[in-house]
């Protein structure tokens, strides 16, 4: 997942939502205000550790969660389709 991320927001592309805004991982993830709802249910499933972009894309135990936020938030949608947590 790390990997993946930093491919396609590790650049210094503008937000599309937010002009002001350098779409990053950290902004994609922690910040943009859109994904406040999918970030709260984020944050449910990992507490605290949600806050640590080491811990989001480097642990196991925050991969399912992940994935599950970011194909809800659709960002990726018609690049990739659903992204699955198969190996």
């Amino acid at each position: 997942m790390c990997s993946w991320l930093r491919k396609h927001l590790g650049h210094s592309a503008r937000c599309p939502s937010c002009p002001e805004k350098d779409e990053t991982i950290h902004h994609y993830l922690l910040d943009f205000p859109q994904y406040a709802h999918e970030r709260h249910i984020l944050n449910n499933s990992l507490r605290r550790q949600t806050t640590s972009i080491a811990f989001l894309l480097t642990s196991e135990k925050a991969t399912a969660p992940l994935v599950r936020f970011v194909n809800s938030t659709g960002r990726f949608k018609t690049t990739f389709g659903e992204i699955s947590t198969d190996k």
